[in-house]
């Protein structure tokens, strides 16, 4: 397969697509965690109260899978996911 054929293959595009698409929303999820917490953390401190990080700790968690996700194993686990889903479903179907 040369260059020019791989680079403009559908596939590969819609493949890259959906990954840029997945790593763009880790992105805005990971910029929305820090506006808020900061925003959180700068109220905590004026007001002199304390304990709102605790909610913090859960979304850190949730964000850290969904990085998990996107770039530790997001790079084929959909891929294979759906392929296997596609063989269980053909090899379930009716012949008739």
């Amino acid at each position: 397969m040369t260059t020019a054929a791989w680079t403009t293959d559908p596939e590969i595009e819609r493949i890259a697509r959906r990954r840029a698409a997945a790593r763009l929303g880790w992105i805005v999820h990971a910029t929305i965690f820090l506006l808020v917490n900061g925003f959180s953390l700068a109220i905590a401190s004026y007001t002199g109260r304390h304990g709102i990080g605790f909610g913090a700790l859960g979304w850190a968690f949730g964000l850290a899978m969904h990085g998990l996700g996107v770039y530790l194993y997001g790079g084929g686990l959909l891929d294979r996911m759906a392929r296997a889903e596609r063989a269980r479903l053909l090899s379930q179907r009716d012949p008739w």
